[in-house]
């Protein structure tokens, strides 16, 4: 899961200021004064640290007053600040603060993550998002966005990437995107896709548990293979199934700095547990340091692949988590991979496999075959679709000429008398 607390901070203590997990319910400018006095006294202010309370509009305004005064802030740290707020007070809220930001030059990191404020309040970031082209870390972890919340938020890191550009400016500053457990699902994974695209900078992207299937994840691989300096991925308990993985495995080659792949509870599939264990084999990420695909339905050939590929490719890698696939913790495919990162150093390496499942050939097989009955049932949907666009164009094409013959005719009858 990603974690949505505060990256550590950028400053020395004197410039920071913190009320940070202190529970304070402030409400009103008489409740927040004392603590506007202090950010006000802090020289050179680096840091704001407002998380674990909860702030009313007029609170929020006070902030923004102050940091509208600031040109030295890095840190904005927000999470977790409308517990117990009217859906209604969030939009003003976090307007008056975004908006404060907007020209911050200094500014590297925006968290405004466990805000439960969903895709209604996604528009008071827009400002922010599509001019503020200096921030380099923007968290929005768990905030119930839903697709047309993560499209409005997608669409305007796009518009601040091609503003970007239009100046001279690619890749952008943008380094870091955080935007778990929000419902993205298909539907905005597109949106996204051309936001990191666009960007082409990012060095981490953590989208766990967004409902996002294997179109969606096609999407944003292929999206992210924009950014060749990619280092740490976080898909989890998403869906990949074969085709997922496939696109997974194909964006691989583009990040030869990867550090950290984190696919577990997406639903790999066997055949593509193959296609992503192949790639590594081939050499795509030889600084790979943490990989994790617990419950993907991984079997026996997937597994000897990657043990291959750990004794000739991955050196580096001291973190595997392979829990709850589909081998038998004293099978040769397991003791394959337990010497290939003995041979490296990293005995230690490999978690605890205390929920593997047994390898049943015949269900395994079944579900390959199933699995291309419905790549054919969607092949023969979309031809479909195609088929009736052409169809529809078609009798739009008929009907705009019935209709100018028989305003034609209309004509030529008015012209005879």
């Amino acid at each position: 899961m990603a974690s949505t607390t505060p990256s550590g901070t950028y400053a020395d203590p004197s410039r920071v200021f913190t009320i940070h997990g202190k529970g304070l319910t402030l409400t009103t400018r008489e409740d927040i004064e004392p603590y506007i006095k202090q950010m006000r006294e802090i020289k050179d202010l680096e840091e704001v640290h407002f998380g674990g309370n909860t702030l009313g509009v007029e609170a929020c305004k006070a902030i923004a007053e102050v940091l509208k005064e600031v040109d030295t802030i890095k840190i904005a740290d927000f999470h977790d600040i409308f517990t117990r707020r009217l859906i209604s007070e969030i939009p003003q809220a976090l307007s008056a603060i975004c908006d404060a930001l907007q020209d911050k030059k200094s500014l590297i990191e925006l968290n405004l993550s466990d805000n439960a404020f969903g895709g209604r309040s996604a528009e008071p970031m827009v400002p922010f998002l599509t001019h503020n082209r200096h921030f380099q870390v923007f968290k929005l972890n768990n905030n119930g966005l839903g697709i047309d919340g993560g499209k409005i938020v997608a669409n305007a890191l796009l518009a601040n990437a091609e503003s970007a550009k239009a100046r001279g400016i690619h890749p952008t500053p943008l380094r870091t995107v955080i935007c778990g457990r929000n419902r993205l699902e298909n539907g905005s994974a597109p949106f996204w896709a051309r936001a990191f695209a666009a960007h082409g900078g990012l060095t981490e992207v953590r989208m766990p548990q967004n409902g996002i299937r294997m179109e969606g994840i096609a999407e944003i691989s292929r999206g992210l293979a924009s950014c060749p300096n990619l280092q740490v991925l976080d898909l989890q308990d998403n869906t990949c199934t074969e085709s997922g993985s496939r696109a997974v495995a194909e964006s691989l080659k583009s990040w030869s700095d990867l550090r950290t792949l984190n696919l577990s509870d997406c639903l790999l599939s066997p055949k593509g547990g193959i296609a992503l264990a192949t790639a590594l084999k081939e050499g795509r990420c030889p600084k790979l340091e943490t990989l994790k695909v617990q419950y993907g339905e991984w079997d026996h050939r997937a597994i000897s692949v990657l043990a291959e590929a750990i004794k000739d490719k991955l050196p580096n890698l001291t973190t595997l988590e392979l829990n709850g696939n589909r081998a038998d913790p004293e099978d040769e495919c397991i003791t394959n991979v337990r010497d290939a990162l003995e041979s490296h150093d990293h005995g230690d390496a490999l978690d605890e496999l205390d929920d593997m499942e047994e390898f049943d050939e015949e269900e395994a097989e079944r579900e390959e075959e199933e699995a291309e009955v419905k790549r054919g049932d969607s092949s023969d949907e979309e031809e479909e679709e195609k088929e009736n666009k052409v169809a529809s164009k078609v009798n739009d094409t008929l009907e705009d000429a019935a209709d100018s013959l028989a305003e034609l005719m209309g004509k030529m009858r008015v012209g005879d008398k």
